[in-house]
Order: C-alpha cells, then sequence, then structure tokens
C-alpha cells in the first residue's frame, strides 16, 4: 500500500503542482485539504475539484469561519495583537488551525505524512510544523518547495508538461494570503522598500484619501468579546464580517512596514487588516475604561510575549495556554459600549460607557461636584519624590 500524504491546499499554482508531483516523487496518494477561513476569492467547490483534476485521491473543503473567528480571532483581539506593535496577526493566527485540521484528515485517512507549500525563509514553515510537532509528533512532514528545491520556474513548467487545469502563464507580481481577519502581500515590487504600494496592493480596504460621508458603529463587548453592532446581536465572524466592509470602506486598517521575520531576516510587509484594527481599537479603549491601573499595566507586556509567541509558531505551547488563562481572568470586567467614527483611513473613539467602568466623574472633574481631596496630594507627592530626591543628594555628595 502507498503512503498518504495529507497536502494543506490552497488551490494557487504551487499547491496544486505539488499533487502530481508528491504522487510521483514519494509514490504517494495525496489527500488535498482546503480550510475555508473567510477569505473569499475562489468557491470552494471550485478548489475542491481542482485539487481532484490534479490528481488527488481525496478533496476535503472544511468550512472553519466560525471557528476560526471564534476560536483563533477573539483570543487575539483580547489580547491586544500586535505583533511589532502594528501587525495583527493575519497569517500567523490561521496556521494552528489549518494544522489542527491536517491531523484531523491523517487520521480520518490513514495519512502518514503532512505536506506544505511553505519556502525555507518563510514563518509559515515553523507555524505549520511546530503545530504538527505539539499535535502530532509522529507524523512526518514534507515541504517540496523547501526540500526539494521547488521555484515557481520549475512549477510552472511542470504544470505545464502534466496540463493542470492552473492557469501558469499569467505571473502575478505579489504573494497574498488573507483570510477573515485580513490580508497580507508580499514579494513583486514591494521588496524594494522605497517603492510605496499602489492602489491595485489593496483588496479590503478602499482608498482612504477619496471623500466619503463618515460611519459612526457603536461595539458592545462582553468580557473582551464582541456581542452586538449597533444592538444588533451578531456572532463573532458576523462581527469581524460586518467591521471588514464597514472600515474597510473607509481605508482603515491598512498597514506597511519592515518586519522581524522568525527565520533571522527582515521582510517588507504590507498589510490590509480592517476589521481587526478597529476592534483593536475599541477593545483597547474599553480596557482604559474597566482595568485596574497595574493591571493594565501587567498586561501589556503579557499581550505582547502573547503576540510573539503566537507570531512565532507556538500556538499550542504552555506558555501560551498560561497566558490565556491570565488574559481570560483580565477581561472578567471588560463589558461595555465604545462608539466609533470610521472616516479617512482611521477608526477612532468618540464614545464610552460600562457598568464595570472605574472611571469615577466627582473624582475626575475640575468643577463643582469634584470629590477628590487635593489637600492629600502634597504628601503623596513628596513620599514618592522621596528615593529620587535622596539618590540625588548621594551623586551631589560624589559630584
Amino acid at each position: 500500500m502507498s503512503e498518504r500524504v495529507v497536502l494543506a491546499y490552497s488551490g494557487g499554482l504551487d499547491t496544486s503542482v505539488a499533487i502530481p508531483f508528491l504522487a510521483e516523487k514519494m509514490d504517494a496518494e495525496v489527500i488535498a485539504v482546503a480550510v475555508d477561513l473567510g477569505q473569499g476569492g475562489e468557491d470552494m467547490d471550485v478548489i475542491r475539484k481542482r485539487a481532484l483534476d490534479c490528481g488527488a485521491a481525496e478533496s476535503v473543503v472544511v468550512d472553519a469561519k466560525e471557528e476560526f473567528a471564534a476560536d483563533f480571532c477573539l483570543p487575539a483581539l483580547r489580547a491586544n495583537a500586535l505583533y511589532m506593535d502594528r501587525y495583527p496577526l493575519v497569517s500567523s493566527l490561521s496556521r494552528p488551525l489549518i494544522v489542527k485540521h491536517l491531523v484531523a484528515a491523517a487520521e480520518r485517512f490513514g495519512g502518514t505524512v503532512v505536506s506544505h507549500g511553505c519556502t525555507g525563509k518563510g514563518n509559515d514553515q515553523v507555524r505549520f510544523e511546530a503545530g504538527l510537532a505539539a499535535l502530532a509528533p509522529g507524523l512526518r512532514v514534507v515541504a517540496p518547495a523547501r526540500d526539494f528545491a521547488w521555484t515557481r520556474d520549475k512549477a510552472i513548467e511542470f504544470a505545464e508538461a502534466k496540463g493542470l487545469p492552473i492557469e501558469t502563464t499569467k505571473k502575478n507580481p505579489f504573494s497574498i494570503d488573507q483570510n477573515l481577519w485580513g490580508r497580507a502581500i508580499e514579494t513583486g515590487f514591494l521588496e524594494d522598500i522605497w517603492n510605496g504600494p499602489t492602489e491595485d496592493v489593496y483588496s479590503y480596504t478602499a482608498d482612504p484619501s477619496v471623500p466619503r460621508e463618515p460611519d459612526e458603529v457603536v461595539i458592545t463587548f462582553e468580557r473582551g468579546v464582541p456581542v452586538k453592532v449597533d444592538g444588533r446581536s451578531l456572532t463573532p465572524y458576523q462581527v469581524i464580517d460586518e467591521l471588514n466592509r464597514r472600515a474597510g470602506a473607509h481605508g482603515v486598517g491598512r498597514l506597511d512596514l519592515v518586519e522581524d521575520r522568525l527565520v533571522g531576516i527582515k521582510s517588507r510587509e504590507v498589510y490590509e487588516a480592517p476589521g481587526a484594527i478597529a476592534l483593536i481599537t475599541a477593545h483597547m479603549e474599553l480596557e482604559n475604561v474597566t482595568v485596574e491601573r497595574d493591571l493594565a499595566r501587567f498586561k501589556r507586556g503579557v499581550d505582547q510575549r502573547w503576540s510573539e509567541l503566537v507570531y512565532d509558531g507556538l500556538w499550542f505551547s504552555p506558555l501560551k495556554d498560561a497566558l490565556d488563562a491570565f488574559i481570560g481572568d483580565a477581561q472578567q470586567h471588560v463589558s461595555g459600549d465604545v462608539r466609533m467614527t470610521l472616516h479617512g483611513g482611521r477608526a477612532t473613539v468618540t464614545g464610552r460607557r460600562s457598568g464595570e467602568s472605574l472611571y469615577d466623574f466627582s473624582l475626575a472633574t475640575y468643577d463643582t461636584g469634584d470629590s477628590f481631596d487635593q489637600s492629600l496630594a502634597r504628601g503623596f507627592v513628596q513620599l514618592f519624590s522621596l528615593p529620587a530626591k535622596i539618590a540625588a543628594a548621594r551623586d551631589a555628595r560624589h559630584g
């Protein structure tokens, strides 16, 4: 009996070519697994059939949109996850979910090998294989682009020789990965970091410089989870999808950065994540209202480490599990409404209210009704400044 290889299948050139290539190279049956993460584009049934037409023994499409939103995007939102304080983990979040379904397919179809289309210089190879090591360490991994020095030119030549039913002559200048949480664009002329992105780079967002009427939106959170938009109860997927559309219509969430990759190189990446940026902005502001100061300060460090772990492919790790527990506890009072204006490429908070608010008007106001006892402030300032005062006196003696 030949081996069975479970392939993470996107429907594009590289993974389509991988089906007959792996079948020949390894004398194996290939099980193609495509995961719908809300990325849009081609119909998933078309992608499923394409895998079969390319020679797959089985072709599976998994509808994981709601699962991705609830179990991966929402934890990232509660962690205000922004790698390097900017990138909302678009690709990073999807890889552990894809791994989960690859493992399930291997169990279902008797697969002994898992394959992916990653190169040897990207982050995703680590994310796939670290996830597999945690969930199914007995599975072998084969990456044609990395392990067999597979280039795009070779892929096109192989596809044409085999008469595969995929487009091979029109070369898209960009490498694109997209899902519900956002869209990542790289390569092509973007590899020259002096070149600015052109409008044809973008798909999820409209040009923010075009005049249009602002859009006001109210997002309701319960324990850090967005549950309503403008008073309408929605599923996590529906919330993100609506914010993608509404914030994207105003050009919110465009990012252009030189990013530190896990493999040690710097890479120029362009992202658009309208829903993610709008929701993280709103969530951060509600935390400002409802989370005690020292807890909030400590959580910022936890959020950063959480983002780094997920970026580095360690979703299934003990530290990530422990940080999830801390973040979950820190969200117990993060409930309320945040009002935002979407306009001109920005999601701007204009109002916030919460039954769990730590904001006390009578303490904050400078007008009549002020209950803050300012007579206590002089002694507080003197004691707070005392260590610095003593150190300065010592330095003066030795100066």
